[in-house]
């Protein structure tokens, strides 16, 4: 029972206390351990002093006859007892049952010192898996909460990286039918997928939740909104004051025609103003007929600055940021996004692994590469690149695409996420192999139905997927 066997050990609890309270001698492997005293016990049916009726209810259902009992106490290297050895039925010279001898109880005395080391250090292994795991659950939980937008990534590409190495393992033709996974290749991937974002506490909170094009701490586009009002308030005293010239001239039509010129003026500004606050949320591509808009808006416009110095309306970093092509980071922000793998691979390589986890690092910092040689950060190519770092960088984008959790987008729906990495297996982004699996296998659609909302779950057209 138990181990590797995979039947359940279903023997009933051993009390180490009675009804009153009292530690409970009756059992012989309580009385073991509670007194760290080992037992050697010729016959359980004539012994007296030890209960043995669970005993015989067994040797009843079984037909067995349990008869010598030798029963030791396992201490760990600091003397506390972590359980009980016992041995039942010493074979004798002619093969019958006979008592456990003292050679035999110095033995067992010995095996079950060495038991309790290789017990102990088996535990203590695994709280200091338990440790490490938290840790990186800690590091996790800095990035959530620095920023909320991104903190169920963390946890949905390493489930998803796994989704698609278990069924790469599972495959057994194509080019990755030889590709196979044992229990430490599953850990040390699922440590590379925990970890794989780690850098990114070092990423400025207000660049990985940038919103719009001109947010920082806060949106800049109110500023600009109060700019504008400042500007029609300027007009309309500007107007207010030639039809009072005018007044005094009792001319009715030039007062008649500054009101019009004003209210077109007006019309200009609110335009103008709504154009820059479509263009501040920014999409997937911006014309470069907007791009030179925004430029001709900041220029055509004065307005008194903070100082009371006359200046053009918009700042050229606010032109930079109203005029991004796509998405709502400038090159250097994205720059600054990116560094985040840099950093990943820096302090994962700071770490002391062990040889079963010494491919984290490699894993972890590969799932911004292409297959092309393009990516980042360090411009690998698919050759260069193991199987596993190649699986995460399909669920790192997966995970982006469909992820409803982003400041400055809604997720998209599956098929057109699919269809994008379509896209990306023909051009060089991604593992071709890899994707056929995870279409073929459809690993995409059970992410799908674990981790998207049910509106964003559509029909795929696999076939075309594929060709």
């Amino acid at each position: 029972m138990g181990g590797t066997t995979g039947n359940p050990i279903n023997f009933p609890s051993l009390p180490l206390t009675n009804e009153a309270g009292q530690p409970n001698d009756a059992m012989v492997a309580v009385y073991a351990a509670m007194h760290d005293e080992t037992v050697n016990i010729a016959d359980a049916y004539t012994a007296a002093g030890f209960d043995f009726s669970g005993t015989r209810k067994f040797d009843q259902r079984t037909g067995y006859r349990s008869q010598s009992f030798l029963t030791v106490p396992m201490k760990n290297y600091e003397g506390e007892i972590i359980g009980v050895l016992q041995l039942i039925n010493a074979t004798g010279p002619a093969g019958q049952v006979a008592a456990f001898s003292l050679a035999d109880q110095s033995l067992a005395e010995s095996l079950a010192s060495q038991a309790a080391i290789a017990l102990t250090n088996r535990l203590l292994i695994g709280q200091l898996e338990k440790l490490f795991e938290s840790f990186i659950k800690l590091i996790n939980l800095a990035i959530d909460e620095k920023s909320p937008y991104t903190g169920g990534h963390c946890q949905r590409v390493p489930d998803l990286t796994m989704m698609l190495a278990e069924a790469v393992d599972a495959t057994t033709e194509g080019p990755l039918a030889a590709f196979r996974m044992d229990d430490h290749d599953r850990y040390e991937l699922k440590i590379a997928g925990l970890l794989h974002d780690c850098g990114k506490v070092t990423t400025p909170v207000h660049v990985v939740d940038k919103a719009t094009k001109l947010q920082t701490i806060f949106d800049r586009i109110h500023l600009i909104d109060t700019r504008f009002e400042v500007l029609k308030r300027d007009a309309e005293i500007a107007a207010l004051r030639s039809q009072l010239a005018l007044r005094a001239k009792a001319d009715a039509v030039g007062e008649a025609r500054i009101q019009r010129e004003l209210a077109g003026q007006l019309r200009t500004l609110d335009h103008d103003r709504e154009f820059l606050r479509h263009a501040n949320i920014g999409g997937e591509s911006m014309p470069e007929a907007d791009q030179q808009r925004v430029r001709d808006i900041g220029q055509r416009y004065q307005w008194r600055n903070v100082d009371g110095v006359a200046a053009d309306f918009l700042t050229a970093n606010e032109i930079e940021n109203l005029s991004i092509r796509a998405g709502t980071l400038t090159q250097k922000e994205r720059e600054t996004i990116n560094y985040h793998i840099v950093a990943t691979i820096k302090m994962l390589e700071q770490l002391p692994w062990p040889k079963h986890l010494k491919r984290v690092p490699e894993y972890a910092g590969g799932h911004h590469e292409r297959m092309d040689g393009k990516g980042y950060p360090k411009g690998l190519t698919r050759e260069q690149m193991s199987v596993q770092a190649r699986t995460m960088g399909i669920a790192d984008i997966f995970e982006a695409l469909t992820a409803r959790d982003r400041p400055y987008k809604h997720g998209m729906k599956l098929s057109q996420a699919m269809r994008i990495l379509a896209d990306f297996r023909k051009n060089g982004h991604i593992d071709p192999d890899l994707f056929d699996v995870f279409v073929k296998q459809g690993v995409y659609r059970r992410y799908a139905e674990k981790f998207l909302k049910p509106e964003q779950i559509d029909v795929v057209d696999e076939a075309e997927l594929l060709t």
